[in-house]
């Protein structure tokens, strides 16, 4: 076992001041779901920890006015059963019932969630393959290797490890906007600006900065909500990673589509956000042809590896069924 400092903080405020003055490489505690796994595999070693599950003033949920918000410390399970959540935004409430187990969920939080790391078994294998986010610089086993999971959209020379999450991908439909403070003040960064392309830095997966505390999602609210499903393909229905998912909202008047969100999961660097493909679809009826001409917009840039070019005709499929789901919903709606 390798020997770790720990801290409790009582507010967001003591949180950022302990993680200014803490060697480098220390990290915020919150679920753990992703931290104890990755200390436990030797992949990352913080030499300390900042509890930050005492701070009850990031716990908090509101689902009524002009936008959802939910404190970052707010648990998957909780979010995910919210009466007005189901109803009204079942993208929100699926990416996360669909993310993980109910014990996770219980634990995980929603800001952790949305900033756990990948799962690529190269990352996580440990010293016996190079990994460019884990060792800067030593290589990319994955490009040349077991690349079934790996990136279809966003990947680099350096790096093809896809987003893991879906709650993300829900987010990024709705043009969620994380708060975050952090010693220079607070600030919000749309959800789109928050994870990064590999490019030549792959161990720099977000825009926060190392002292930056996520501290609350805000995702404004929309008509198109009622009418939005997460639709998650895997190899095993209980508790998978995506081979291909799809966050898809519509809003759909007199048999014509109006407005269309798609963002796209399991298949990219980041959560994908498909605009051009949204824009196909507006100012016609749904058909299924039109549905599949805008999964094929959405990969249109998609790059197969050795093991991984079904996963484009997954993914085009996985798009026109979840705009199907869609618009049954908006029927109803």
């Amino acid at each position: 076992m390798r020997p770790f400092a720990y801290s409790r903080a009582a507010t967001a405020a003591d949180a950022v001041r302990a993680m200014a003055a803490a060697p480098e490489g220390t990290r915020f505690l919150a679920g753990g779901t992703t931290l104890y796994d990755l200390m436990k595999l030797d992949v990352m070693a913080p030499p300390a920890v900042i509890d930050i599950t005492g701070v009850r003033e990031l716990s908090a949920i509101h689902t009524t006015g002009a936008e959802l918000r939910f404190g970052a410390l707010a648990p998957m399970a909780r979010v995910a059963a919210d009466p007005r959540v189901m109803v009204l935004y079942p993208a929100l409430a699926e990416s996360l019932w669909k993310a993980a187990s109910q014990q996770l969920r219980n634990m995980a939080s929603v800001s952790g969630n949305l900033l756990q790391r990948t799962r690529c078994a190269y990352f996580r294998g440990g010293e016996a393959y190079p990994c460019n986010k884990r060792q800067p610089g030593s290589g990319c086993a994955a490009i040349d290797g077991a690349d079934r999971g790996q990136a279809l959209l966003g990947a680099s020379d350096a790096c093809n490890a896809v987003y893991p999450g879906d709650w993300a991908i829900a987010l990024t439909a709705f043009d969620a906007v994380v708060d975050t403070i952090s010693p220079r003040g607070m600030r919000s960064i749309p959800i789109e600006a928050l994870h990064r392309e590999p490019g030549s830095t792959p161990h720099i997966e977000t825009t926060l900065a190392p002292d930056e505390l996520v501290t609350r999602i805000r995702v404004p609210a929309s008509p198109l909500g009622r009418a939005s499903t997460y639709h998650k393909v895997r190899d095993r229905e209980s508790y998978a990673f995506a081979l291909a998912s799809a966050a898809v909202a519509l809003q759909i008047e007199g048999g014509v589509v109006r407005a269309a969100r798609i963002a796209l999961g399991g298949v990219a660097t980041r959560p994908w956000r498909a605009r051009q493909a949204e824009d196909s679809l507006l100012g016609q009826p749904l058909t299924r042809e039109s549905a599949l001409r805008a999964g094929s917009i959405a990969f249109a840039d998609a790059r197969a590896g050795q093991h991984s070019g079904f996963r484009i005709e997954l993914g085009r499929q996985t798009v026109a069924d979840a705009l199907f789901i869609a618009r049954e919903r908006a029927g109803t709606a």
